[in-house]
């Protein structure tokens, strides 16, 4: 049973200053005893799965937000059992938590940098109470300044700062179609599709011949009316049997309601649940900067409204590293630039637009054409006093966001477009300037996705954390920071049933004498990385003139038949050109859909706006024949989706149940055997396992099904058995086990082999895809990817791979991708680990900087030539690596 909450301020642990652990037994842990100092920067290590993150997470943060939903109401307190308590005997001196945790950002477009740091509250603020307004305009509220209130939004693109068009010609890509060979490319297809076509011959329109032929009364109601007339259909008949049909009155095969084209888009966009049919339809939709506010999302009265010269749509246009430098003299009390206002000059007015980031030409054009007003009177001392303040009090939160290493951000860049290292060093920033003393932060691998350039800025933050009276726990793989802190949890030594253990707890040069970490052999240098293969190029891909976000006409070229990792600091361009630009290209080249580059869009919100690709492939195109592109989205964002699901083996794990004699004689089929269908599943949580539980102003958490207890089924399909299991009890094994218990089903046994080979064997089948890091997703996908045979002439580009992983298991994941290489294939990897750099065969460097000081070719070649580049932000530290590795 859980220990009782304990008074903190009678324990004998906060005497010796130390969280006390006692009999820990969540997920994997043995029964783990451990005393860990507060008030300093603690790292837990260990492999993937060692449970590290079971000990950090799953109970010490887990049990101080249990006491804390235990301090707050009888409400709370009621949801404390399904919200799920740690398995643990007791924890002693236990200081009030928060949690960093690695997500990606959220799907809605209109969440930005400026909502999750939420310093889009304060810049409000201050153009409301220190903004300078024109003559005779009264003083507006702060919510008049956001885009998504109604009294703030731009009333002609309600918020978003683009209008949406669907086009003929979008609609009808090639006129020289007839309806019958679908020239209406939005219609939908199968059946759907041929109904509006039947429709359209009982209405008496041609459909046999070509588009561009039909008179332009005709296209532009077929296109664009609102009428759904109601018609009877003959189905199958030809045109002259349907006329023949009607005249005689004959019964219909069913009475059919027409949609016009575009009215289909429209509904379909915004109704839909599925995101494949909203992304399809998306596309017949163009996105428009709106012509009522230039695409700044707010009405005109706001935009009147100056502070420092700018309004506030220019305002969160501006990179943090500029915004500062506009606020700085605010801030220290120089009003000049304040003062002047809307007075600018045109041409300052017009230099000045062309520094936003990201508004483009046709922001800059209608920014520089904007009329001339003046202030009502000079600035009050009140204003000034405001100003003052309000500026101050921004710099502050943007100071400790810049050295963090996110200057190149815009308070407007939407969170689908960050990364999750991006989205943590938000968070952490904001943590740092709220100025919380005695608090426990627990952290999930800050280090994911930072150069190491950036990381130092990290390790300066969370020692400004320690240093302001808290303890900082860090779940990171990152040896460095090991190095750094001071006091090590290193767990193991293996992953899953074989971890669980604390293996030490003290600081990091102790852990020198603990034979059976693994940790211990990369940390000090004890294992030197695996050379490079140093294979040559035959043939090469050549990037000419690329435009995409900060890359202004880059020129790559991309050996093909080569392990290629491209290096830069976080912001550099490097994404944009191998995640995105290289992909997009080569799928166009291949006939294929570009891939979609973000996550869902919320329906209301109209299609993304992703920029577009500008350039052009080049040199030895041909010899690639497909693109995989692996990258660290989730594999489903509900329980149901899982592991087991993902990589197909489900299915023939259904298969053997449904051919079982106890099956049969049931009448039992595979489908029986599906938690997403409903005669098999349980029937209250329908098939999760789980319910979600939602904890009013906390996030909602999911909880264990009352009725099946995370079973997903129900009791009927829970009796058959193979091997002596049921299909519940083997979604409960890892993957580990499950390959013994299926080493003589080749068909279950390939695949698992293939999870155990890229470090994954200590997951469970059924482990719901809310539980996975990115970093798992991707080797998840990867998984899925290697099991299929290689067939040759594939380009695999993968994003940060080793995210996520302890140093051996990186290692093992390298040998993988080798084995790519070696099929035959050209495998490109964005890639921070310098240890995985050291391996590649080619090296390309972005850089040199982030934002509009990086998007550029700053070196290529082989990883030593690479670490030689004087001009290379990332040169010094693969030096580094290449010299431990001898």
């Amino acid at each position: 049973m859980p220990h009782p909450p304990i008074d903190p301020s009678s324990s004998a642990a906060v005497a010796s200053g130390c969280i006390e652990v006692r009999g820990a037994r969540e997920h994997n842990l043995k029964n783990v005893d451990v005393s860990i100092p507060r008030n300093a920067l603690v790292v837990f290590s260990g492999v993937s799965g060692s449970g590290k993150s079971s000990l950090a997470f799953g109970t010490v943060f887990a049990e101080a937000q249990r006491r804390y939903f235990e301090s707050v109401a009888p409400y709370a307190r009621r949801l404390i059992d399904q919200a799920g308590v740690p398995d643990v005997d007791a924890i002693d001196g236990l200081p009030p938590a928060v949690a960093l945790q690695q997500q990606r950002g959220a799907s809605n477009a209109r969440s930005s940098v400026g909502s999750v740091t939420t310093l889009s509250s304060l810049v409000r603020m201050m153009y409301s109470r220190a903004g300078a307004y024109p003559p005779g305009q009264p003083m507006l509220y702060a919510e008049d300044f956001s885009p998504n209130t109604p009294q703030g939004a731009c009333s002609t693109c309600h918020g978003l700062g683009h209008v949406y068009e669907v086009t003929e010609a979008l609609m009808v890509p090639d006129p020289s179609l007839t309806i019958r060979e679908r020239a209406i490319a939005s219609w939908p297809p199968a059946w759907h599709g041929q109904n509006l076509r039947d429709i359209l011959v009982t209405l008496g329109y041609d459909i046999d011949v070509p588009w561009k032929k039909l008179p332009k009364k005709d296209r532009e109601w077929i296109l664009f009316t609102e009428d759904a007339p109601s018609v009877p259909v003959y189905a199958g008949f030809t045109p002259a049997e349907t006329r023949a049909a009607l005249k005689r009155k004959l019964e219909p095969s069913y009475m059919g309601t027409f949609t016009g084209a575009r009215r289909y888009v429209l509904h379909t966009f915004a109704t839909t649940q599925s995101a494949l049919m909203r992304k399809r339809v998306s596309r017949y939709m163009e996105g428009k900067l709106c012509p009522a506010c230039q695409g700044k999302r707010l009405k005109p009265e706001a935009l009147s409204v100056t502070f420092a010269g700018v309004d506030i749509g220019e305002f969160m246009r501006l990179p943090l590293d500029q915004l500062a430098e506009l606020l700085e003299p605010v801030a220290q009390g120089d009003f000049s630039a304040h003062s002047r206002g809307s007075r600018s000059s045109s041409a300052t007015r017009r230099d000045r637009a062309k520094r936003v980031a990201s508004g483009g030409a046709a922001h800059a054009a209608a920014h520089a054409a904007a009329p001339d007003v003046r202030l009502t009177s000079a600035l009050s001392e009140e204003k000034r006093m405001a100003a003052q303040r309000l500026a101050g009090g921004i710099m502050a939160r943007v100071s400790q966001l810049r050295s963090l290493g996110v200057g190149y951000l815009s308070l407007d860049r939407a969170t689908p477009t960050l990364s999750a290292g991006e989205l943590q060093r938000l968070r952490l920033g904001t943590q740092l300037s709220s100025l919380l003393f005695g608090v426990l932060y627990v952290l999930d691998e800050p280090s994911a996705g930072l150069h190491p350039a950036d990381s130092e800025a990290l390790y300066d933050a969370l020692g400004q954390l320690r240093d302001g009276g808290n303890s900082v726990f860090v779940v990171e793989h990152d040896l460095e920071l090991m190095r750094r802190a001071q006091w090590l949890v290193d767990v193991g030594p293996h992953a899953g049933e074989h971890g669980g253990r604390v293996l030490y707890s003290g600081e990091p040069d102790g852990l020198r004498q603990v034979r059976d970490s693994r940790t211990a052999q990369y940390l000090f240098d004890q294992v030197p990385a695996p050379a490079s293969r140093k294979r040559n190029a035959e043939s090469w891909l050549e990037l000419k003139g690329i435009h995409r976000h900060n890359l202004q006409g880059v020129d790559a070229q991309l050996p093909l038949g080569l392990l290629t990792a491209v290096t830069g600091i976080s912001g550099s361009g490097k994404s944009s050109l191998m995640a995105q630009a290289l992909p997009e290209l080569v799928l166009l080249h291949l006939g294929h859909e570009p891939p979609d580059d973000g996550a869902d869009v919320a329906p209301t919100d109209g299609p993304t706006v992703i920029e577009a690709t500008r350039g052009r492939l080049a040199g030895d195109v041909d010899a690639i024949q497909r693109v995989v592109q692996v990258d660290q989205k989730p594999i489903g964002r509900t329980p149901r989706s899982n592991l087991a699901t993902y990589t197909g083996l489900f299915d023939h794990v259904r298969k053997l149940f449904a051919s079982t004699p106890d099956a049969r004689r049931r009448r039992f089929d595979a489908g029986r055997f599906s938690f997403n269908v409903a005669k098999g599943r349980c029937p209250t949580c329908e098939g999760e396992g789980f319910v979600s539980v939602e904890l009013l102003f906390m996030p909602s958490v999911y909880a264990p099904c009352p009725a099946c207890h995370g079973a997903r089924y129900n009791e009927a399909t829970l009796k058959v058995l193979w091997n002596s299991r049921n299909i519940a009890e083997v979604l409960q094994l890892t993957v580990d086990q499950a390959h013994a218990f299926f080493g003589e089903e080749d068909a279950i046994a390939r695949p698992l082999q293939v999870l155990r080979d890229i470090g994954l064997g200590y997951l469970r089948l059924g482990q719901p895809a809310t539980e996975l890091s990115g970093g798992e997703a991707q080797r998840i996908k990867l998984a899925t990817e290697l099991q299929r045979g290689q067939r040759g002439r594939t380009l695999y580009v993968l994003d940060e791979p080793t995210t996520g992983l302890h140093a051996s298991d990186a290692d093992r994941l390298m040998l993988q991708l080798q084995r790519l290489v070696d099929a035959g294939n050209t495998v490109v990897m964005i890639e921070h680990d310098m240890r995985a750099v050291a391996q590649a065969d080619w090296v390309i460097d972005v850089g040199p900087g982030a934002g509009a000081a990086g998007g550029t070719i700053v070196a290529k070649g082989t990883p030593q030539q690479v670490a030689r580049a004087k001009a290379s932000t990332t040169a010094p530290f693969l030096a580094r690596e290449l010299s431990r590795s001898g």
